[in-house]
């Protein structure tokens, strides 16, 4: 039985406002398509920004097989102090725990930790992110086995890597980010990156802009009127279908084959 540590990125008021409004947490997201590949993962859960048990869990990471880092509404250039003790928890994580998939926030927290650096985008990912193309050293690494070169995949981010840390390889991008997924390897960990979500739908892509909408105009300006929202969500739902799942989440199950 694989033993598998998941990490949740967000505070936990953030979670409590997405439970109240009957939206998954990324971690419920992540456990139920984890449990869509193998039921037998043996899952702990971590809140490194308010969770007070965290010298426990620093003893016991040598002791998991993997570790999954999620998605946060955080910006990391903020530096505020529950930021500041989730880097410290992930250069932990990176000493100890053999493999890592740091996903979204995940791998900003990652790369930040292993000194590169994440700067706001000069364009966000809302819901969707379109045409990743995987380059050449993506398609040699287990991660893309079986994915396709180009893809679509759910997304959510205002920030991006500008700098890569050392002896990192970029394994795909876009023509928004130019990393959408990495890969290096720092203390024998190995760890994998991926800026947008295999393990979100579109669906709650859809719930959490609907959610989010009045943040998206007034806060982020990412839309100017709530009928510029209602016609990207109609964009996203016509990729609805055009989605497999199992294409979709290749990456989760190709992680989870790696950590054997």
């Amino acid at each position: 039985m694989k033993k598998i540590l998941i990490v949740e990125g967000n505070v936990k008021e953030e979670n409590q406002s997405f439970s109240k409004a009957g939206i998954q947490t990324h971690t419920e997201s992540l456990i139920e398509s984890l449990n869509y590949f193998d039921r037998k993962l043996e899952i702990e859960i971590i809140n490194p920004s308010s969770d007070k048990n965290l010298k426990i869990i620093n003893s016991k990471l040598a002791g998991y097989d993997g570790l999954i880092w999620g998605g946060s509404s955080l910006n990391i250039y903020n530096n505020t102090p529950e930021i500041r003790r989730q880097i410290k928890f992930m250069k932990e994580c990176q000493k100890k725990v053999k493999n890592i998939l740091a996903i979204c926030w995940g791998m900003q927290v990652a790369v930040t930790a292993a000194g590169g650096e994440v700067k706001k985008a000069n364009t966000p990912n809302i819901g969707i992110t379109k045409e990743i193309i995987v380059n050449e050293n993506g398609l040699s690494n287990p991660l893309y086995k079986g994915k396709d070169e180009k893809f679509n995949a759910p997304a959510f981010n205002f920030d991006e890597v500008v700098k890569l840390p050392n002896k990192t390889t970029c394994l795909a991008s876009n023509k928004i980010n130019k990393v959408q997924s990495l890969f290096f390897e720092i203390n024998q960990t190995k760890v994998w990156g991926l800026q947008y979500h295999p393990e979100i739908t579109y669906e709650k892509m859809i719930s959490l802009i609907e959610f989010r909408k009045q943040r998206l105009i007034e806060n982020r300006k990412a839309f100017k009127t709530y009928d510029d929202i209602k016609k990207h969500i109609s964009i996203i739902k016509n990729e609805i279908s055009n989605t497999n799942k199992n294409e979709r989440m290749i990456e989760l199950k190709n992680w989870l084959n790696q950590i054997n």
